[in-house]
This record gives C-alpha cells, sequence and structure tokens, in this order.
C-alpha cells in the first residue's frame, strides 16, 4: 500500500510544474489552472500535427471518421466557436476550415491561429471576471466554464489523435518525455 501511495504521489508531483508558473502563487489560481491545461493540449496537439508527415493528413483510423487532417480543421473551427463564446464574441463560421483547408501547411496554420484565439479569450479572463454568462449552442455558462470546455474538447480529440498516431507506428506527444 505504501508503494501505491508513494507512487501516486510522485505522479501529482510531476503533474504540478505543467501548471504552476515558477511555483509563485497566481492572483487568479482558477484562471491559471485552465491556462496550464490549455498549454499542455495545445502542446500536444501542435505538436502531432508537426510530427505526422503530409501523406497521413488524409488518414482515416476507419472510413466513417474525419481524416486526421479533418480532426485538425475541427479543434479549429471549435477552438474559434467555444472561445469566441468565453470572450463573448459572436461565433464565427463553425465549420469553414474544416470545408477549406486541407493540406499540412495551411491546418498548421489555421490550428496556431485558433489556438492564438483562444489565448486572448484566456488573457482576458479572471477568476473576479470568469463567472460571467455566457451563450453558445443554446446554453449559458460561465465563460471560465467555456474555457474548460475547450480544454476538454482539444484533450478528447487528442485522445483520437494518439489512436491514429498509434496506427501508424508513431510516439504520441504525451508518450515521449518530458524533455520534448
Amino acid at each position: 500500500m505504501r508503494r501505491v501511495v508513494s507512487f501516486a504521489g510522485v505522479c501529482v508531483l510531476a503533474a504540478v510544474p505543467a501548471f504552476a508558473q515558477g511555483g509563485a502563487a497566481t492572483a487568479n489560481p482558477l484562471t491559471q489552472g485552465s491556462r496550464g491545461a490549455y498549454e499542455m493540449v495545445k502542446g500536444y496537439i501542435t505538436k502531432a500535427a508537426e510530427q505526422v508527415p503530409e501523406n497521413l493528413y488524409g488518414y482515416k483510423a476507419t472510413p466513417d471518421v474525419r481524416s486526421f487532417g479533418q480532426l485538425l480543421a475541427h479543434i479549429a473551427d471549435a477552438n474559434y466557436m467555444i472561445c469566441g463564446a468565453a470572450a463573448g464574441e459572436k461565433a464565427q463560421d463553425g465549420a469553414a476550415i474544416e470545408k477549406t483547408k486541407t493540406t499540412k501547411a495551411d491546418l498548421i496554420a489555421a490550428l496556431n491561429e485558433s489556438f492564438a484565439y483562444c489565448e486572448k479569450a484566456l488573457a482576458a479572463t479572471t477568476d473576479a471576471n470568469g463567472g460571467e454568462m455566457r451563450e453558445l449552442f443554446g446554453m449559458k455558462m460561465a465563460r471560465l466554464a467555456w474555457l474548460s470546455f475547450a480544454v476538454s474538447h482539444d484533450f478528447e480529440h487528442y485522445g483520437n489523435i494518439v489512436t491514429y498516431l498509434r496506427l501508424n507506428k508513431m510516439v504520441p506527444p504525451s508518450s515521449q518525455g518530458r524533455g520534448m
């Protein structure tokens, strides 16, 4: 039992740096936690997008699912919609990237631009204003809840990305170690 507890403690301590900024206290611990999770998933997704060769951007795990490239485009489209809701802005067209971008370079650029858009929404959010209500998909949630939803959505699809990489005998960024 002692080994299990010790191992769990080491896992928790290993994860802390991903969410802490130099160990210093922050005035906005809730939004800082969301930023840490966001930076983690953004890093995994962008590294995977760069890692996969262009000839596999059309790869589908099964015929009835999105291709790898379409999955990246879907993430970018969703980032604009969800982070736009958090920012209190009108949602952008929800499938423009997925319907118009197909090359690796175009998809990586669109993905990076969508992450930058979310970074602006995160930068404008504090613990004090994170409770402001926003609406998307006919649902009202706090702006910080929408940003957390964006992180969850990105992690959900990173799970798909991991499967695509593994099926193509590639190691996903989250399994490549901390030095990446």
